[in-house]
């Protein structure tokens, strides 16, 4: 739904757009309900010339009722949302597919550097591509990243990814995300991280094989030496 106005470019993109859908809607039912019954009362009991008003305790099994009742029902869409949020949570953050290829990403106050595999495909070997503010993968393929932060917290977002993970110093976190749509997209640092972080963007660059392919073969240490 929400991927018709907004680019779905990754592979869990619509189970996270399918999960704010159903927020949505759950929280939404109950505020109009809870209107409803507000203007109702304020309308039905509302002050009238000879009738005296009444103070009512709440302790009778009848008024109980209408927190009760109320109270059982939110229970079961808490659920539902609970079970839905823990299976995308899951498919996000917990399951970890096999990659094709691993990307390094290093955040600092203000830019972000990226590591490319070179042409032998594999991270941390001589022909890596290292470049600021330019994410180059290719459609379909499912990717490993290594965050890493060298100063403060920052977070890397990708908003047609759906995806966003905070950089904490002295750790390297992993995660993954598979690419199912050509283009260029914004990076962002979702994290206030200093004076300079409204000017912390990059950009992600979604190809096609043979682009990427090109792409890897311009850029690597190898081809520039050769």
């Amino acid at each position: 739904m929400l991927g018709k106005y907004v680019a779905q470019a990754a592979s869990f993109s619509g189970e996270v757009d399918n999960l704010i859908v159903l927020i949505t809607l759950c929280v939404g039912f109950w505020f109009v309900v809870a209107e409803i019954v507000l203007f109702w009362l304020i309308f039905r009991f509302a002050k009238r010339p000879g009738v005296k008003a009444k103070y009512i305790s709440g302790d009778l099994k009848k008024e109980k009722r209408w927190v009760s009742y109320p109270h059982f029902a939110t229970l079961v869409f808490d659920a539902l949302i609970l079970v839905s949020a823990l299976r995308v949570w899951n498919e996000m953050k917990v399951k970890m597919p096999q990659a094709d290829e691993t990307v390094r990403i290093i955040a600092q106050q203000w830019a972000w550097t990226f590591v490319h595999p070179g042409l032998d495909g594999k991270l941390g070997t001589p022909d890596d591509i290292r470049i600021v503010d330019e994410l180059h993968v290719e459609k379909g393929k499912t990717y490993h990243y290594e965050l890493a932060s060298r100063d403060v917290v920052h977070s890397f977002s990708v908003p047609a990814f759906r995806l966003k993970q905070d950089a904490v110093p002295g750790r390297v976190i992993t995660g993954w995300f598979k690419p199912t749509m050509t283009g260029a997209f914004d990076i962002q640092c979702a994290e206030i991280c200093g004076i300079g972080h409204a000017l912390m963007p990059a950009r992600l660059f979604v190809e096609d094989h043979d682009s990427h392919e090109a792409w890897v073969k311009e850029h690597s240490p190898v081809a520039e030496g050769g």
